[in-house]
């Protein structure tokens, strides 16, 4: 489980990366300084597994799920169907991911890449320095009760500090605890539209218009008391303020 985990740290850290160059088959690879010595074939089957993979690690480990989640339950409350599209909401969640990872990033490439780079550390250790910041990011979000739960389920024992748990503990813990985070936002964000609705509702009913779907006539309201409140503005800036310690 470890080494898997370690192998989804490589696009954060960079290690081991593979270098092209001109030669008999048009490419060739060859190690990083410092990096243990790996068949050709051995580097492309982990180049693709990384590639593979990476998807689910920046949705597993980044403020990306619980952004992704919270607008999608935006999209729902308004009621404006495929209303920014999916690759509008997926890229504004990317480039948001990028603005808060990107000072977590840059410490996992100064203690993991560039020690490794320079032949000053191996790859086990290029891996246990460049995992402590993301471990120091995923402790900030993470719910103990989450924690707890994982270690009981692979009977490990506490660790005396936080930064002292196991990725294939944190990961798991640390997604659950956003699922929980994004899915608390989300029904704070349907309220306000749902009294919309049940007021449209209540309102078409009592004038007899019953073959009136409500949910057309409550659409405009909503949108337009979204725009009014610059809701795109609060929404956002609410997302990114829950990230930054205060």
């Amino acid at each position: 489980m470890n080494l898997i985990l370690k192998l989804l740290l490589l696009p954060f850290i960079g290690a081991g990366y593979l270098v092209a160059q001109s030669g008999d088959l048009g490419v060739s690879l060859i190690q990083s300084k410092g990096s243990a010595a790996l068949s050709a074939p051995m580097q492309i089957v982990i180049l693709l597994t990384v590639l593979t993979v990476l998807p689910a690690v920046i949705m597993s480990v980044t403020p990306f799920l619980r952004i992704t989640v919270v607008l999608h339950f935006l999209r729902q409350a308004l009621g404006t169907q495929g209303t920014p599209s999916n690759q509008v909401l997926i890229g504004l969640a990317l480039f948001l991911t990028i603005l808060i990872m990107q000072p977590v990033v840059t410490e996992m490439y100064h203690r993991g890449w560039e020690p490794l780079e320079n032949g000053r550390a191996n790859w086990q250790q290029a891996f246990e320095d460049g995992g402590q910041p993301l471990k120091g990011f995923l402790v900030r979000y993470v719910r103990e009760k989450d924690v707890r739960l994982f270690l009981d389920l692979t009977h490990a024992p506490a660790p005396k500090r936080p930064s002292d748990l196991e990725l294939s503990v944190l990961v798991p813990a640390y997604v659950l605890s956003e699922l929980k985070t994004g899915f608390q936002i989300g029904v704070i964000l349907f309220l306000p539209f749902l009294v919309i609705d049940l007021v449209v509702a209540s309102v078409t009913l009592s004038i007899g218009m019953v073959q009136l779907p409500p949910v057309m006539l409550s659409a405009p309201f909503k949108i337009l008391l979204f725009v009014l409140v610059d809701g795109w503005n609060l929404v956002v800036g609410s997302l990114m303020r829950s990230f930054y310690p205060t």
